[in-house]
């Protein structure tokens, strides 16, 4: 289909509408939340007032600006888990009103918003922005990739070891103890920002080359994904097919710099079985 989600008009307002959800519902609450406005979703998983008071502004604001399009936002999606059924077969606004909760409860950085657009499970456009410093990310499929108005292209670190940035949150005792025996002697690696809009960029810019993510929500990784593969890198499954938001119970994907340094991180995991 043919989106608006290339065009600059279009991206104007969608950062707007992004800035007005940080100014007005996000930033106000920085390092000043109560306890009394956090609340626990599950172990080691929180939600706050901000998060909330974002995904209505953002949910009002994006209806109002592409009426066709449905909206699956994670908040509403945690209380009704039907709306990620949208995904599958709408044009629809995924939002992730305040990506890196913990981290702004917990009163630091990182934290942003991420906002994508797309159409039956394809990403069509994705925006990312940075609350605190400002900086606007976004890319459109087909349209190349950007920051602060100028076009980017994935750098690599240029480390005799690449950096990799590997999540093992999420992972199973067992998985662990084999990323950390059979991957980690060939990689530098960092500990990871538990913040996509933070994750994305670092890759493009070569702060890090690798990225492995274990779980794939479509409010965490629908605008990142597209933004990185937009800049030339290359984020994909593991056995290198496309991310798709429609495939929101898939777990496994692995973002890099480069489609070398993807391949090498993706034939490693294979190995391990």
């Amino acid at each position: 289909m043919i989106t608006p989600a290339f065009t600059p008009t279009f991206t104007r307002a969608v950062e707007a509408i992004m800035r007005e959800a940080s100014e007005r519902a996000i930033l106000p609450r920085y390092q000043s939340l109560s306890s009394a406005e956090i609340d626990a979703k599950a172990p080691g998983d929180v939600v706050t007032v901000a998060d909330k008071d974002s995904e209505a502004l953002l949910t009002e604001r994006l209806s109002a600006l592409l009426p066709e399009a449905a909206v699956v936002g994670e908040e509403a999606t945690f209380a009704d888990a039907s709306v990620m059924d949208r995904l599958k077969d709408r044009l629809c606004w995924i939002v992730d009103p305040l990506d890196g909760t913990n981290n702004f409860a917990a009163g630091k950085p990182p934290f942003g918003v991420l906002v994508a657009l797309a159409d039956k499970g394809e990403t069509l456009g994705g925006w990312i922005l940075d609350c605190l410093t400002g900086r606007f990310c976004h890319a459109g499929k087909g349209a190349g990739a950007w920051i602060d108005g100028e076009r980017v292209m994935a750098t690599p670190s240029g480390e005799a070891l690449p950096v990799a940035a590997i999540s093992l949150v999420f992972l199973e005792q067992a998985r662990r103890e084999q990323i950390r025996e059979h991957i980690a002697p060939h990689y530098r690696l960092v500990d990871i920002p538990r913040c996509a809009a933070e994750q994305y960029p670092r890759i493009v810019l070569g702060t890090n080359d690798l990225s492995v993510f274990e779980r794939t929500l479509p409010w965490d990784h629908a605008a990142g994904a597209l933004f990185l593969n937009e800049a030339g890198g290359f984020c994909a499954r593991p056995d290198g097919s496309p991310y798709r938001v429609d495939e929101f119970e898939r777990r496994g994907m692995i973002g890099a710099s480069s489609k070398a340094l993807f391949d090498d991180l993706a034939e490693r995991l294979a190995a391990l079985g």
